[in-house]
């Protein structure tokens, strides 16, 4: 079974739709209309949870309601802010933060804390705002930069240990992202989700020795 965070819109509900091909998953978002939607679009049965991840308790109950442990988590789940520091307001910026960093803190933790005996790959879906600074993107870069340092760190207290984490660095998707981020952007030439969902499945076929551990998708 897979489990994919953030599958109510953009990478995540196109990585569901394609993995729902092949493989049991399970779904999960914050928008209930949008994420029944995805659920209904792959297949009736297929296991939906509403979820802050953000919210501990919300976080505990989400695990404790999957039918099994997950072979793969897929965490796509975040937002994004932008525009010039003066002008971004304190509210969104701790909305920002939340949804980015305090997501991937606790959905990590609850992971580590049940599964980090088991084989179960742990991927983490950021941004290329994680690699390099953009003008205009200060908060975002700040919150995907924290999140490749919880991923990196996690990793050594991982070594000895069979599951893996796996660090994912797309670059410009055209999805409902950009008009909620407050910055326009010309996504003419940017990869539509299937897109970089298909490439993102491939890379992460792993062989018996050996996984990808760090994926960067740049667009053409």
């Amino acid at each position: 079974m897979i489990l994919i965070t953030g599958a109510s819109s953009g990478l995540g509900a196109s990585l569901a739709q394609l993995y729902a091909e092949q493989d049991d998953i399970a779904i999960t978002g914050r928008n209930a209309e949008r994420l029944a939607q995805v659920a209904e679009s792959i297949k009736p049965q297929t296991n939906s949870y509403v979820c802050d991840l953000s919210d501990e308790q919300s976080v505990t109950h989400l695990f404790d309601a999957l039918s099994s442990t997950p072979s793969m988590i897929i965490h796509c789940a975040g937002s994004g802010y932008f525009g010039p520091i003066e002008t971004q307001s304190v509210a969104q910026i701790k909305q920002l933060l939340d949804n980015n960093i305090t997501s991937a803190v606790l959905m990590l933790r609850e992971a580590v804390k049940r599964y980090k005996d088991q084989a179960v790959t742990v991927v983490i879906v950021m941004s290329t705002a994680a690699l390099a600074a953009k003008a205009e993107e200060s908060t975002y870069c700040a919150a995907k930069w924290a999140v490749k340092g919880l991923i990196e760190s996690v990793r050594l207290e991982l070594k000895a240990s069979p599951m893996k984490l796996i660090a994912v660095y797309p670059g410009g998707m055209d999805t409902g992202f950009w008009p909620a981020s407050g910055k326009q952007a010309n996504t003419e030439s940017f990869m539509s989700a299937t897109e970089a969902a298909t490439m993102l499945k491939q890379a992460l076929q792993a062989s018996e020795q050996g996984y990808i551990s760090d994926i960067t998708i740049t667009r053409g």
